[in-house]
């Protein structure tokens, strides 16, 4: 992996920001004006002073389709505040963060000096030295946006800040915190006393004729179970997954496979495909299901005035009941460590994120924020589907996993949804939890 330090200096006729890597990688900043180094003030604002003559300055950024007038309207904010310092050329182009990884490693420096991902890809981009890291850019955001890398960290939740840091150093700027998933239901036929289990949850379905819906063919889904019970996953040096699964926790992994059998086999449980959720949900076939928020609008165009949401049930698991887990996932906010103009994409990575325009993400998209203060505010509170997240948020779990975590997971959940195992059969649910760890504890090759 590339080592890159980023030498920063603060001038009052322009921002001198350069980042230089190792004898691998050449000089990638850029530098103008002459030096004398801006301060900010105890109040933690900018006091660079704006240059006489102004430097030419090129991005580009990359963020999700949907999000493509909202992103825009926020670079032009950005442009218009550092105005005085610089002509700037920001290109927009679409590309989802969930799938920013893939196509940021098949060329790293042509991919986007700004860029917005899940938080499951931090550890491969850091790895394959995608991510600049933003304590080198601390100088430049306190200079000119009077905020400290420990500013930024303590303005957000600890789990999106925690999805953002590894080694110790943090690699990205938190975006949103609603990145995980929690039950929608319909009141009108579901009371709160029915969606506190599955058992009740399923019973109350089954006599109004509907169906709970969830995706089980999905590692991100299906370990909810596992969570819940005390299992965990994490990362080994290889590139490997350590799971424990098919071990003992909270209960054994044979007995969480036996609770989840029973779900999937139940008259009204309904398996769902992986992104296939708002349309069931749409269908009006469901009562209930397993989602996001971005399957808001489409829960309350179905339910209608009986829109509701919670964290999700508990699991009967012998005489027990075990709560439900869940993956709490983050947006992040990244820059390209090839970046020639790294000091600029910081401000602009931070302006995006930044308090003002997380409550705008929040205001024009309903994205769940990651900053603290837009996060205890009455809009978001208020609101069904952040609430529920939150609530769910007790119970999350920042999911670390290698890259061959996820085909296994996604067999196995197959197995349990399609009813391939016997739940009175310990031996093969045994067996298939043992073939299960062994598959995602394979090296990354």
């Amino acid at each position: 992996m590339k080592k890159l330090v980023a030498l920063l200096m603060t001038m009052t006729m322009a921002v001198s920001l350069a980042a230089c890597g190792s004898d691998t990688q050449g000089d990638t900043g850029s530098a103008a004006g002459t030096s004398q180094a801006a301060e900010t003030t105890a109040a933690g604002e900018s006091t660079a002073t704006a240059p006489t003559e102004k430097q030419d300055v090129s991005l580009t950024m990359w963020g999700a389709e949907e999000d493509q007038a909202l992103l825009q309207s926020m670079i032009d904010s950005f442009t218009q505040h550092y105005a005085d310092y610089a002509n700037f050329n920001i290109q927009l182009g679409v590309e989802s963060e969930s799938t920013a990884k893939d196509t940021i490693l098949t060329d790293i420096e042509s991919a986007a000096d700004v860029y917005a991902f899940a938080s499951d890809q931090l550890i491969d981009l850091v790895n394959a030295g995608a991510l600049l890291s933003i304590d080198t850019m601390d100088e430049a955001l306190q200079a000119y946006a009077g905020k400290s890398v420990a500013d930024i960290e303590s303005a957000n939740a600890s789990g999106s800040v925690e999805a953002a840091t590894y080694n110790d150093t943090l690699y990205a700027f938190p975006m949103s915190a609603d990145n995980g998933y929690f039950l929608y239901y319909d009141s009108t036929v579901l009371t709160e006393e029915d969606v506190a289990s599955w058992d009740s949850l399923l019973a109350a379905a089954d006599a109004a004729g509907k169906k709970v819906g969830m995706t089980l063919a999905s590692g991100w889904y299906n370990a909810s179970f596992f969570y819940g019970a005390g299992f965990t996953t994490g990362l080994n040096e290889d590139g490997s997954t350590a799971m424990d699964w098919n071990g003992t926790a909270d209960a054994s992994g044979v007995e969480v496979v036996q609770a989840m059998l029973d779900i999937a086999g139940h008259n009204a449980f309904l398996a769902v495909a992986d992104g296939d959720i708002s349309n069931q949900i749409a269908s009006g076939a469901l009562c209930a299901a397993v989602s996001g928020t971005w399957d808001a609008t489409a829960a309350q165009n179905a339910f209608g005035e009986g829109y509701a949401a919670t964290k999700l049930p508990t699991f009967t698991v012998g005489d027990q009941q075990i709560q439900q887990g869940s993956v709490a996932g983050f947006k992040l906010v990244g820059v390209n460590a090839y970046s020639q103009n790294a000091g600029w994409a910081a401000l602009l990575a931070e302006w995006i994120t930044n308090e003002e325009n997380q409550a705008l993400r929040f205001e024009q998209r309903e994205i769940g924020p990651s900053n603290s203060n837009v996060a205890a505010s009455e809009a978001v509170l208020s609101n069904v589907a952040i609430a529920a997240l939150s609530e769910q948020s007790a119970y999350g779990v920042v999911q670390v996993v290698g890259g061959n975590y996820w085909d296994p997971t996604e067999t196995f959940g197959e197995m349990i949804a399609q009813g391939s195992l016997n739940r009175d059969d310990t031996a093969a649910i045994q067996e298939a939890l043992d073939t299960l760890v062994e598959g995602v504890s394979a090296p990354t090759q």
